[in-house]
């Protein structure tokens, strides 16, 4: 692996364009209960917060059913050395068609194998966008991890 490539996944799902769109820029149906702010419109804020971990985020782009892109504006993670790794990186969602199928991708844009969380952002990535937001989309439910 790259140690300068930005973590990257995949996923494809029977549920529309549009209607995976609308989801996933509604993080507390997927990511976390503990949300506050707006994340619908473009420079909305919104803050997300995992225990101790706090996380402010920004959408700095958005071209409905076609792309969406959060700034971290603000980062806090008490167990890493630089607490505030996450700040300044993006989290780019890309929505197409596929054979019938809707594919999403994501792309942490800053979040790189050299960085100290990578091994674990990676987890949480491979759980949040793996299984929550596949669950949310074909069951109407996502999982939450941090409850």
């Amino acid at each position: 692996m790259k140690k300068n490539k930005h973590f990257h996944q995949s996923i494809t799902t029977d549920v529309s364009i549009e209607e995976a769109f609308e989801k996933i820029r509604s993080p507390h149906q997927w990511w976390t209960v503990h949300f506050k702010g707006k994340s619908k419109r473009l420079n909305d804020t919104f803050t997300l917060r995992f225990g101790e971990n706090k996380f402010r985020f920004k959408v700095v782009e958005m071209v409905p059913d076609q792309k969406l892109v959060w700034l971290t504006i603000h980062s806090f993670m008490p167990w890493l050395k630089d607490r505030s790794e996450w700040t300044g990186t993006k989290i780019v969602f890309e929505f197409s068609k596929t054979k019938n199928r809707t594919k999403i991708d994501l792309t942490h844009i800053g979040l790189v194998p050299v960085i100290e969380c990578y091994g674990v952002c990676k987890v949480g990535w491979n759980q949040y966008f793996g299984e929550s937001i596949p669950a949310l989309l074909s069951k109407g439910t996502g999982i939450f991890f941090d409850d």
